[in-house]
């Protein structure tokens, strides 16, 4: 388990989310991934660099509602520029499995 943190540590993260309108593999990559364009609507579209193909195909990747963290600097992942990181929870050696959001939520709104 991971060293406790402060309340105040915890409001730094600005956790949002959004859905997936455009996935596509990151051919760059040297563990197999996507790049997901997603719609963080008052935030815009933001894209990530994330490692789901053992349990996500495309198809099944769009219109998912996502919870990423937003605030966090760009980071470039095998060649993409990404803008946000993408919730997911490890599964175990078969990969991740994505943390979602309720489909009604809207996009951008805040996760508290």
């Amino acid at each position: 388990m991971k060293p406790a943190i402060t309340w105040e540590d915890f409001e730094k993260i600005d956790l949002r989310n959004g859905t997936i309108i455009d996935a596509k593999h990151n051919k760059e990559a040297k563990i197999p991934a996507y790049i997901l364009t997603i719609d963080f609507g008052i935030l815009g579209i933001k894209t990530s660099s994330a490692q789901l193909t053992q349990h996500y195909s495309i198809a099944d990747l769009l219109g998912t509602k996502v919870i990423a963290v937003v605030n966090f600097p760009v980071k470039r992942i095998a060649g993409v520029k990404s803008e946000v990181l993408v919730l997911a929870t490890v599964c175990d050696e078969t990969g991740t499995l994505l943390v979602s959001a309720d489909k009604r939520s809207i996009n951008g709104s805040q996760i508290k």
